[in-house]
C-alpha cells in the first residue's frame, strides 16, 4: 500500500527542504517509486536540490491548482538529474516565478484540489511513497497534509522557540487523529550529548525520535547544488537518513 509522508516543521529554516530530498532519495535508492510534492508555495526551492531549472519546467502545481493542467503532467522525473537507476523519484515543484507566487498568495486555491491531486498522483504514477514538502506553520494547507498523511514527521532544532511551536504542532496533529508521527532533530551542535537530547525530546512530546542530524560545514557548502546523500553516501548525516527511511519502510 502507498504511504504518504509529510514533513513539516513549525518554523522556517529548519532544513525540511533539504531534509525531505534527502529522505526521498535515499527511500528511491531502496527500488521503490517516489513523488515529491512542493506544497510550500509562497517559498519553493527544493527543485534546486534536484537540479531542475526554470527553462525546463513548463508547468508546475500551480497550473494544476488553477485547473489549467493534470497533476500528473506537473511531475518531472529527476531520476537520472539525482543518480538514481534502480527506483524511480517524481517531482511537482511549485512555480518560482514571482508573478506566480504574488498571485497565488493573492488569489489562494482551492484546498480540496491539494488532496484529490495527492490521490491522484499515487494512482497515475503508481508511487510506492509521496513526500510532502510543506510550507511552515499552521495553515488550513498543512493541516490537509497532516490529516491525509500516513506518516507525519516533525523537524525541530534544540531550540526554544522550536520546542514551544513543535509542542503545538503536536497537539494539532493529534486532535486531526494523525496515524504515525515522528519527531527528527536537524542542525544539532556536536558538543551535545545526542542520547541525552533524544531521551529529553521523546519525554516532551511522548514521541519517537527518528533521527539526529548534526550541523555541518559540509552541508553548508553543498550550497544546494544537489542532493547530500548522493554526494556523500558513507557522511554520518547520510547514514542517519537510512537509519529514518528504514523506519518509514518497515514502520
Amino acid at each position: 500500500m502507498p504511504k504518504v509522508i509529510s514533513i513539516h516543521s513549525y518554523r522556517g529554516g529548519t532544513g525540511k527542504s533539504n531534509f525531505t530530498a534527502n529522505l526521498a532519495t535515499t527511500v528511491a535508492l531502496q527500488g521503490n517509486r517516489v513523488g515529491v510534492v512542493d506544497t510550500d508555495v509562497p517559498s519553493p526551492g527544493i527543485h534546486n536540490l534536484f537540479g531542475l531549472e526554470a527553462e525546463h519546467t513548463d508547468k508546475t502545481l500551480n497550473n494544476y491548482l488553477w485547473g489549467e493542467s493534470a497533476i500528473e503532467d506537473t511531475a518531472y522525473d529527476v531520476s537520472d538529474n539525482v543518480g538514481i537507476t534502480d527506483g524511480k523519484l517524481y517531482l511537482v515543484p511549485s512555480s518560482f516565478k514571482a508573478d506566480d507566487i504574488a498571485r497565488i498568495l493573492k488569489d489562494g486555491y482551492d484546498v480540496k484540489l491539494m488532496n484529490d491531486g495527492f490521490r491522484r498522483l499515487v494512482k497515475t504514477l503508481q508511487l510506492d511513497y509521496l513526500f510532502i514538502d510543506t510550507h511552515p506553520g499552521l495553515s488550513k494547507e498543512t493541516f490537509l497534509s497532516i490529516a491525509i498523511s500516513h506518516v507525519l514527521i516533525l523537524i525541530l532544532r534544540p531550540d526554544k522557540q522550536d520546542y514551544q511551536g513543535t509542542a503545538v504542532t503536536v497537539d494539532v496533529a493529534r486532535q486531526l487523529k494523525v496515524r504515525r508521527m515522528l519527531l527528527t532533530i536537524n542542525k544539532a551542535y556536536q558538543k551535545l550529548n545526542f542520547d541525552a537530547l533524544k531521551q529529553k525530546v521523546e519525554e516532551t512530546y511522548n514521541e519517537k525520535v527518528a533521527g539526529i542530524f548534526p550541523l555541518s560545514e559540509d552541508i553548508v557548502q553543498l550550497a544546494s547544488e544537489g542532493v547530500f546523500c548522493m554526494r556523500y553516501p558513507e557522511h554520518e548525516i547520510s547514514q542517519e537518513f537510512r537509519k529514518v527511511a528504514q523506519e518509514i519502510m518497515e514502520g
